[in-house]
Parts: C-alpha cells; structure tokens; sequence
C-alpha cells in the first residue's frame, strides 16, 4: 500500500528549528521525485521544496530557500526538511507528496500519495 507518513512537527519560537520527516512505504525513493508542501489556515496549499529521485536536485520557495533544507535517506525510505530560522509566517501544516512528472516540480497537480500532515506553529 502506497503510503507517506509525516512527523517533526511541533510548536517552536521564531528563529528556531524544525526537522520534518516524510516516511515512505509500498514505493522507494530511488524512482520518485518527493514534494514538502504547507497549507497555512485560510490560505491554498503551496509548494516548499522538492527533491529528485537521484537527490541529486533540489528546488525551493523563493522564501524558504537559505533557511529550509530537503534531503533523504534512502536506507530508511525517508525523506527530511530541516527548517532554520523559523517565522510565524511558517505557521502550516506540512505534507509531502510523491511526484508524478518528470524533473522537478513545486506543482500541486504533479503529486500523489498525499501523507496526513503534520503541524508546525512558529510562535513565541
């Protein structure tokens, strides 16, 4: 069964750190490109970070990138974001998804398997 799980989440003080966990079962990471996406209350969900099925590539929102970092374990089908320098405006629940297409994308449309997310509120 095609399966993501997300975990990490938490409640953190700006300017903290998270590292959030996207476990994957029935597939490897090895054939597919794996997503981080957030909704935040109110808002549409958009793309934060997407890395390759080599992870040879990454790709980032222009605001998160220098502060969130996308990598993966590929003996434990796992895939991180380290999140640094953390702001209220990071208020969401993430998810990760597995991408459809080809390269890399931050596109909702391209993804599949959506895991149940997981909450991060960035607040003092």
């Amino acid at each position: 069964q095609l399966q993501l799980v997300e975990s990490g989440g938490g409640l953190v003080q700006p300017e903290g750190s998270l590292r959030l966990s996207c476990t994957a079962s029935g597939f490897t990471l090895d054939y597919y490109a794996i997503g981080w996406f957030r909704q935040a209350p109110g808002k549409e969900r958009e793309g934060v970070s997407s890395i390759s099925s080599t992870g040879d590539n990454t790709h980032y929102l222009n605001s998160v990138k220098g502060r969130f970092t996308i990598s993966r374990d590929i003996a434990k089908n796992t895939v991180y974001l380290q999140m640094n320098s953390l702001k209220p405006e990071d208020t969401a629940v993430y998810y990760c998804a597995r991408q459809l297409v080809a390269g890399l994308s931050l596109t909702e449309a391209d993804f599949d398997s959506w895991g149940q997310g997981t909450q991060v509120t960035v607040s003092s």
